[in-house]
């Protein structure tokens, strides 16, 4: 059986599909049909039965929509989930039933809402946890868990990504988060994003690369893909922020040196209630034009000594890739002390 919606505009498309086709993502798993638009309509295939609940759940979030009450992404995904919208004061009930569609194990609603996010964070290869190897790490650790926002800024190898995607996914274990948002600034070094082969998402894969290599490591390669399909985790260039609020959410921002002071702005603003925001970088390595000013150093110029705010700097002492690392970062940074002295 197919069914065909007409929709007004493209923002009625972007809130039913949900970001990166996630809501419709979700109805195919939870009820077995195929959701998809074409020629400005919707349209909805499958089961006489599973098609006419979905239709009955997209007209409903359609008729808020047209009535003029702005939705936000969290209250669309459960309209669409069949559940009945929270207020938005009442986080802990939102990630609960949030984690129970992201998980796409409808057969748990009747239990712990999380098991199926459970499930799949707990099959990581990494038995081991995952502990601090030196006094800043575990500094960084230590601030992670205390502050809505903490800035690691330091040299490469010193873990800063890893950790904070370690510490994420420890909170996705716990249920203290629904989901789990890592963003990096797409900036070319030298190389230009239209002369690599394949389509947008093959252009931007390898700009995200060490933030899935740590995904893998923690979770595992199908988990991670699966945590991907279901929403839970989204990987993504900071340009597809703009506009959001990022609730409930872990967020990351990756290689924020390579920010303008506009997109930091306009990031750190992203966040929304029961979430916290990890920013990592190094300014040693920045990507930006000759005179542009990094985000990063001035965010931390700015909000060093804020309520709620930690900055947590790295050096040499803490690189804890291969030995060689280290004495690559000195001699590098002796040269620079060199040049600027002369």
């Amino acid at each position: 059986m197919e069914v065909t919606i007409p929709l007004r505009s493209h923002e009625e498309a972007i809130h039913v599909l949900g970001p990166y086709d996630r809501n419709a993502k979700f109805l195919r798993r939870d009820l077995g049909i195929e959701l998809y638009t074409r020629n400005g309509n919707l349209r909805i295939r499958g089961g006489e039965k599973e098609v006419a609940l979905a239709k009955e759940r997209v007209e409903h979030l359609l008729g808020k929509l047209r009535k003029g009450k702005p939705i936000e992404p969290q209250e669309a995904e459960l309209i669409l989930a069949g559940e009945p919208s929270k207020p938005s004061g009442s986080g802990a009930s939102e990630r609960g039933d949030g984690a129970a569609r992201g998980s796409g194990t409808s057969s748990n609603r009747g239990g712990d809402p999380w098991a199926g996010v459970k499930a799949l964070v707990h099959t990581g290869p990494r038995r081991r946890p995952v502990v601090p190897r030196t006094e800043n790490q575990r500094h960084y650790l230590d601030a992670i868990a205390r502050h809505t926002l903490t800035l690691g800024v330091g040299v490469a190898g010193t873990g800063k990504t890893f950790l904070a995607v370690s510490a994420a996914v420890d909170r996705l274990r716990a249920g203290e988060c629904r989901r789990l948002i890592i963003t990096r600034p797409v900036v070319e070094a030298g190389e230009h994003l239209g002369f690599l082969p394949g389509d947008l998402q093959a252009k931007l894969n390898p700009y995200m690369r060490p933030v899935y290599d740590a995904l893998f490591d923690l979770v595992g390669f199908e988990e991670t893909s699966e945590l991907e399909d279901a929403g839970v985790i989204e990987v993504a260039p900071l340009a597809y922020m703009r506009g959001r609020t990022l609730s409930d959410a872990f967020v990351i921002l990756d290689e924020a040196q390579n920010t303008t002071v506009s997109q930091m702005k306009m990031f750190l603003t992203r966040l929304g209630e029961g979430s916290c925001m990890v920013v990592t970088g190094d300014p040693t390595q920045s990507d930006l034009d000759g005179g542009q000013t990094s985000g990063l150093l001035d965010a931390v110029r700015r909000l060093r000594g804020q309520a709620g705010i930690a900055v947590v700097e790295f050096d040499t002492d803490d690189i804890v890739r291969h030995p060689l690392v280290e004495r690559i970062v000195r001699a590098y940074e002796g040269a620079e002390l060199h040049r600027h002295g002369s």
